[in-house]
């Protein structure tokens, strides 16, 4: 049997649309190689972010959440990363093809990424104005009076208080909520269109997560970003996301707006995530891990890459990769149970 997926969540192509995503990605296929052999991180990633949008992706470690923002960056290790196919368009504009001095252009200025880890973020050496000013100096050409000015209203902006006298101070000096909205700051420097967020919240607390995602809220409305959060927390992907991308084994298996993600998940790997999740409202014991590991992506499987955990699994799932289903007009899927052919789990 032979099966043609069917092109969904894909922005109409360049020239025609007349409201063309800010960011598209399409069947982004990407490996490394090792002295193992090659890993296949990404196989056929797609997917979109419109200009101000929140978009999510979620997926637990090794998915290939980080190694697509990397890509989206141009900070691939250039030795070892190979694009086997795909594209990534920027205002339509290829990336995959761009050279380090056009990159440089690039990274900082129109896009920015917020790490996962403020301690390593920072240099420790340097003072928090001279990493906030850098930026804009190159970028910009501000002269240094104009970089710390614009360096006290993005302090100011993400509620750190006196800026002024945060600027002298070294990373060692602040604590890891502080650092963590500081590295923020420096990420909006430059009035960047796009924002990538890798896991900002992990390293903090509770309640300075939600600080954070408060903060990113403020931060869209002021501005009009367009933000890409990646993380495995799902509770963080409720507060935040207009749109959710679930990730598995290096592909987007399912796309939907967040209330229907949260509501109605239509992918078996989407489903299982959600019935990990604690609530106050559930006894400690229906908790449900997800059985078996991911598969090995030296040599992934001919079919679907969640077959061997899936409860709910086909005989056609571990023979033949699942087409893309389209469940509305921003939502589809990547699973034969939802094809038209496939019998009904009870």
């Amino acid at each position: 049997m032979t099966v043609k997926p069917k092109p969904v969540d894909m922005p109409a192509p360049a020239g025609q649309s007349d409201n063309p995503p800010l960011l598209a990605i399409r069947d982004l296929s990407l490996r490394f190689r090792t002295y193992g052999g090659y890993v296949h991180a990404l196989r056929q990633v797609s997917l979109h972010i419109a200009r101000g949008e929140t978009l999510a992706i979620v997926g637990e470690s090794g998915s290939g959440k980080s190694v697509t923002s990397q890509a989206i960056m141009g900070l691939l290790p250039r030795s070892t990363a190979q694009i086997t196919g795909g594209s990534i368009l920027f205002e339509e504009r290829e990336l995959t093809t761009l050279k380090p001095a056009q990159w440089r252009q690039l990274q900082g200025r129109r896009i920015a990424l917020i790490f996962q880890d403020p301690m390593t973020a920072l240099n420790p050496t340097l003072t928090i104005g001279e990493q906030m000013t850098e930026g804009v100096r190159r970028h910009l050409h501000y002269t240094v009076s104009q970089a710390r000015d614009k360096a006290i209203q993005m302090l100011e902006l993400v509620g750190i208080s006196s800026p002024e006298q945060r600027l002298r101070q070294f990373p060692h000096e602040l604590s890891g909520g502080m650092r963590q909205r500081i590295v923020i700051a420096i990420a909006l420097m430059c009035d960047p269109d796009l924002l990538i967020a890798d896991e900002p919240t992990t390293a903090l607390d509770v309640t300075i997560q939600a600080q954070i995602l408060a903060l990113f809220a403020d931060i869209q409305a002021h501005t009009g970003v367009a933000i890409m959060l990646i993380t495995h927390d799902l509770g963080v992907v409720a507060g935040i996301a207009d749109r959710v991308t679930v990730m598995y084994a290096g592909q987007c298996v399912e796309t939907a707006d967040v209330h229907t993600l949260f509501s109605d998940p239509a992918h078996p790997y989407t489903q299982a995530l959600l019935a990990s999740v604690p609530r106050l409202d559930m006894p400690a014991a229906s908790l449900k891990a997800i059985a078996g590991q991911p598969p090995d992506l030296f040599a992934p499987p001919a079919g679907c890459a969640f077959a061997a955990r899936c409860a709910h699994a086909l005989r056609v799932c571990s023979q033949i990769e699942p087409p893309v289903t389209g469940l509305s007009d921003q939502g589809w899927v990547r699973c034969w149970l939802q094809d038209p052919r496939a019998p009904r789990p009870a």
